[in-house]
């Protein structure tokens, strides 16, 4: 095969995937205007919210380490020599 005829094949594939799973990704729109309005203040959070606050707050934490790293291992600030 030729390298056209193995990326024609290969696009056709990945749209062929992705309209299959798009019914999975994608919510109802009724149901995604209410996402983030369906629950009171003191009612707990759905399992959606607490894996959306997570992958948050685990992006932050690497982004802070990836800044701050020093090095070593472990990278604390105990771990620094004084000059």
């Amino acid at each position: 095969m030729s390298w056209r005829q193995v990326i024609l094949l290969s696009s056709l594939l990945a749209m062929v995937l992705l309209c299959s799973v798009k019914e999975k990704i994608f919510m109802q729109e009724s149901d995604a205007s209410n996402f983030l309005k369906r629950r009171g203040k003191r009612s707990p959070k759905s399992q959606d919210e607490v894996n959306e606050q997570e992958e948050r707050t685990r992006e932050a934490v690497e982004q802070w380490r990836q800044w701050h790293y020093d090095g070593l291992y472990p990278p604390y600030l105990y771990n620094r020599h004084p000059i």
